[in-house]
């Protein structure tokens, strides 16, 4: 089995991908929204980060979060948050899938993929092109034609205090770096 090696770096920005398991379209629920608020708060509460920008779509989540001085244990924060969510609204979803039997063992459910894609946020440029894959995403992935009209993303936020105009990315489409995302 592979050993992953996560860069950790205190008071870091990070964006993060989070992906369902087997890619099932249950995130935009309300059930699932409300519940995945819930559980963000609580987690916040206990180990707080701030949540530059977000957008969810149906099977996957993309995010920045930045981490208060002398913390790097994202990956704490995002167990809590998976496992909240997964107990507190896993029967109301009733995703039909078959749980294996690695993940039996692992006493894992079937909302949530095992692992999540993380980049340490490098500078300012690598923070805004971040940003814009993560509020262009919707659009990319079909789900609507301006990020303005995709409701489950910070882009409303980012719109309010003057960063992007309301028509951002109608007319042209952002240049976003190809390995944004992917790195």
């Amino acid at each position: 089995m592979p050993n992953y090696k996560r860069l950790t770096i205190a008071n870091g920005t990070y964006f993060f991908t989070q992906v369902t398991y087997q890619r099932r379209n249950w995130l935009c629920s309300e059930i699932a929204r409300q519940t995945l608020r819930t559980a963000i708060n609580n987690v916040r509460q206990k180990y707080p980060f701030i949540i530059d920008a977000l957008v969810l779509l149906p099977n996957h989540i993309h995010c920045i979060w930045t981490l208060p001085s002398g913390d790097s244990d994202y990956a704490t924060r995002w167990r809590l948050i998976k496992t909240f969510v997964t107990k507190h609204c896993a029967k109301e979803l009733e995703i039909d899938s078959q749980v294996s039997t690695s993940r039996q063992k692992r006493q894992e459910g079937n909302l949530w993929q095992r692992r999540f894609w993380e980049h340490l946020i490098r500078d300012d440029l690598d923070f805004a092109n971040h940003c814009d894959y993560i509020h262009y995403n919707p659009v990319k992935h079909g789900l609507c034609k301006a990020a303005k009209e995709w409701p489950y993303s910070s882009f409303h936020r980012f719109v309010a205090d003057g960063i992007y105009s309301e028509d951002w990315g109608v007319d042209i489409i952002p240049d976003i770096p190809n390995d944004v995302g992917y790195e």
